[in-house]
C-alpha cells in the first residue's frame, strides 16, 4: 500500500502555502473553541518515518490556537516504572480532559511498531495489541472523544537527503540520532509493519490518514484540512452548528 502513495504532490506557490495555511489555522481556532463549549475531546496521534515532518505539522496546527485547549505529548521509551504496567496504562493518564486537544508525537502505536521490530514485545503481544488498541480507541471514541491518527509517509532517498542536512545544521543536528539511523537500516521491516497497523486498526471511529510527505508545504496543508473536516463533520453529526464559530473570523476577511 505505502509503495502506491504519490509523493509527487505538491505545493509549489508560497504565498499559497501560506494563505492556505492561515485559513486554515483560523478555522482550526474556530471549531476549537466548538470543541471547548461542547466539551468534546481531540486526540491526534502522529506517527511516520524519522524526519518524514511530523514536528513540523504539529507546529503548524498548534501555532495559532489557543495555548490552554491543547497538548502535546512526545512518547519515548517507557521507563523501568512504567514497565511495571500495561502498556496502555501510560497512555490513559494522558487523555486530554473533555473539550481539549491532546497531541502524540508518537503513541501507544509502538508496540506494533518499534517493539514489533526491535523484538521488544513478542509475536503474540504485539499480535494481541491489535485488537487492545481497537478496543480502547472504541472506548474513547463512544465517548466524548474524536480520533484522528496519521502516518507522514517520505521515500527512503528523501530520508536519507534529511538526515544528512540535519547532520550538517548546528541547530537541527540534535533531532538526528544513532537509533535514527538504526531503525533506516530496517526499513522493510518497519515498511511491513506500518502496512499491518493500518490494515488492522484502520476503523471509522479511529481512521487512519496517509500524508505525503515529501513536500512540507503540501503535508502541514492536507493534515490540517483533514483535522478540519473530520471536527467540522463530528460536531455535525451531533447536531452542533457551527456557523457561530466563524463569525469573528469571516468578519476580519
Amino acid at each position: 500500500m505505502l509503495d502506491s502513495i504519490d509523493l509527487t504532490k505538491k505545493i509549489e506557490d508560497k504565498n499559497t502555502y501560506k494563505k492556505r495555511l492561515k485559513k486554515l489555522q483560523l478555522q482550526l481556532l474556530g471549531l476549537q473553541r466548538a470543541l471547548i463549549n461542547e466539551k468534546i475531546g481531540c486526540i491526534l496521534v502522529f506517527e511516520g518515518w524519522d524526519a518524514a515532518g511530523k514536528g513540523g505539522a504539529i507546529k503548524r496546527t498548534t501555532q495559532n490556537i489557543d495555548p490552554r485547549g491543547f497538548e502535546v505529548h512526545a512518547t519515548a521509551a517507557p521507563t523501568s516504572e512504567q514497565k511495571q504496567y500495561h502498556y496502555l496504562q501510560r497512555f490513559w493518564n494522558r487523555m486530554p480532559k473533555y473539550g481539549k486537544i491532546g497531541i502524540f508525537d508518537r503513541s501507544w502505536y509502538g508496540r506494533v511498531l518499534v517493539e514489533r521490530v526491535e523484538g521488544f514485545a513478542d509475536e503474540d503481544a504485539w499480535k494481541r495489541a491489535y485488537g487492545e488498541i481497537n478496543q480502547f480507541e472504541k472506548i474513547l471514541s463512544e465517548e466524548n472523544y474524536i480520533i484522528i491518527k496519521f502516518w507522514f509517509h517520505i521515500s527512503k532517498v528523501e530520508q536519507l537527503k534529511r538526515f544528512n542536512e540535519r547532520k550538517m545544521d548546528p541547530l537541527k543536528s540534535w533531532k538526528l540520532t544513532e537509533e535514527d539511523w538504526r531503525n533506516r537500516e530496517k526499513w522493510e521491516q518497519y515498511q511491513e509493519a506500518v502496512e499491518d497497523m493500518i490494515n488492522e486498526t484502520d476503523k471509522a471511529n479511529a481512521p487512519w490518514y496517509i500524508i505525503e510527505g515529501e513536500d512540507k508545504k503540501f503535508a502541514r496543508v492536507k493534515t490540517l484540512e483533514i483535522i478540519n473536516q473530520t471536527i467540522l463533520q463530528k460536531l455535525e453529526e451531533r447536531n452542533v452548528d457551527v456557523s457561530g464559530y466563524f463569525k469573528r473570523k469571516e468578519s476580519k476577511e
